[in-house]
């Protein structure tokens, strides 16, 4: 068995991410209503969605000096 099966048992051929422009094989692929579609790889995407649960005024004060209590 070469390597390349055992990286990706389901191959999806290569696309470019809209992002970030690199050549990539693990990537999402989003439709938009006007039915164009969108191939984001997974770096990009987890990028995004980092920190998606905090609040938006969530700041780290400890790294200021500042102790919350």
């Amino acid at each position: 068995m070469s390597e390349d099966k055992l990286k990706n048992k389901n191959p999806k051929p290569i696309e470019r991410c809209a992002e970030c422009d690199r050549e990539v094989d693990t990537y999402y692929t989003f439709v938009s209503p006007t039915n164009e579609t969108r191939h984001v790889c997974w770096e990009c995407q987890m990028r995004e969605e980092k920190g998606f649960n905090a609040k938006r005024d969530f700041r780290r004060r400890s790294r200021r000096g500042v102790i919350p209590r």
